[in-house]
């Protein structure tokens, strides 16, 4: 099963991205890379904000 693997910390992923060679890519490559990066940005803040809300209402039930 996929869970039983291993999964990467995100500061290894991030690190391995910033460490990319970026001269190799083609302009079109460039370009995926942007929005796949801008898509990924989008999806983390959504998740930031989900997270945020779910704390919010945590920490409204309990301090009553």
């Amino acid at each position: 099963m996929d869970d039983d693997l291993p999964r990467p910390r995100p500061d290894d992923t991030l690190a391995a991205l910033v460490r990319q060679d970026l001269d190799r890519l083609s302009l079109t490559e460039l370009d995926e890379r942007i929005a796949t990066l801008e898509a990924e940005v989008a999806r983390t803040r959504a998740k930031r904000a989900g997270a945020a809300t779910f704390r919010s209402a945590a920490d409204a039930l309990f301090k009553r």
